[in-house]
């Protein structure tokens, strides 16, 4: 049966930043060998497509978009052809098969490689899964990158225990909501820290023991030392962030969403005996085992709100200012 040689996806060209985006007809992806093609049912926004989109000033059409669920509608020669028509979701992480083999710069879809906002992508056959049975479409679409970076900025970094205090920067986004979704899930007692006074109660809807509202002095008005700071915030909460955690605690960092250069004095350090970690993505084992804890704990991310694709400009403002809790999913 014959196929259409076009589908739509949106693009980015030109203008930096959200005036970039627009909706076009482009070529339709054809799968390689060890690839299959996945209709795309749904797509997931992270703050990785606006740092995409940002620098980029070509008259290359880039389509971003790493996250994925849809359906296998064909395969390579060596992809496995029982992977034909299956419900599928996207590890958007390539080329990064197990956590003691970090690459210098994790590839994601979406920056070098054209990505998942279009009606069809082509992606490797090892980085399909089945979807958590528990999940909707728009749900699934929102966990890929944002849990495949709580997992293991929670897990195979920090190392949570049971009875931990976890302190959240920047927690209620994407990656931050499954975050604290996962932390109270591995029995710890989570403070929440907020820019937005109106974000505090959705805040404790998802599990947050304590809110503090402010990212530059919360050390002064948390209950107790952190054992755990996971900060997404970067320069802004950073110096906080040091002065919260206890002697012998660690601070995991992810993300910079206020500026990633930061002053530190390494006293603070070793004097107080301080863990630095830093992460980003995941590897394929991590990500399957991300798959199964959700899968295990019933973990369903937050969705702030399903667009069309031609939303997709304001849909990308929205996340550079904050609006919202969760993620937004773009439908197809």
């Amino acid at each position: 049966m014959s196929h259409p040689s076009t589908m739509r996806a949106l693009v980015h060209s030109g203008a930096p930043g959200p005036d970039g985006l627009r909706v076009e007809q482009v070529a339709r992806p054809e799968p390689g060998d060890d690839e299959v093609l996945l209709r795309v049912v749904a797509a997931g926004l992270n703050r990785h497509e606006l740092f995409a989109i940002a620098g980029h000033t070509g008259d290359d059409l880039k389509i971003v978009g790493a996250d994925a669920v849809g359906t296998v509608v064909s395969t390579g020669y060596d992809a496995g052809q029982e992977l034909g028509g299956c419900r599928a979701l996207v590890n958007p992480c390539l080329g990064w098969p197990d956590i003691e083999n970090v690459p210098e710069v994790p590839t994601i879809l979406g920056g070098p490689v054209q990505g998942t906002f279009a009606e069809f992508v082509r992606i490797p056959a090892s980085n399909v899964h089945q979807v958590p049975p528990h999940l909707s479409d728009a749900e699934a679409a929102a966990l890929p990158l944002a849990g495949l970076t709580a997992y293991r900025a929670l897990v195979t970094k920090g190392k949570v225990r049971r009875g931990d205090h976890v302190v959240l920067t920047g927690a209620t986004g994407g990656a931050g909501t499954l975050a604290l979704a996962m932390a109270v899930a591995l029995g710890a007692e989570v403070t929440v820290v907020t820019r937005h006074e109106a974000k505090a109660a959705e805040a404790i809807s998802l599990g947050a023991a304590h809110v503090v509202v402010g990212v530059t002095d919360f050390d002064e008005r948390l209950h107790a030392p952190a054992d755990l700071v996971l900060d997404s915030v970067g320069s802004d909460s950073f110096p906080t962030a040091v002065r919260s955690v206890r002697p012998g605690g660690k601070i995991v960092s992810f993300g910079a969403t206020t500026g990633p250069d930061v002053t530190l004095s390494l006293r603070d350090l070793f004097f107080r005996q301080i863990s630095l970690e830093g992460t980003s993505m995941g590897s394929a084992g991590e990500f399957a085992a991300m798959l199964g804890f959700v899968a295990e704990h019933s973990i369903t991310p937050t969705v702030h709100a399903c667009r069309p694709l031609e939303e997709a400009p304001d849909a990308f403002r929205d996340m550079e200012a904050g609006r919202g809790v969760g993620k937004t999913v773009f439908v197809l």
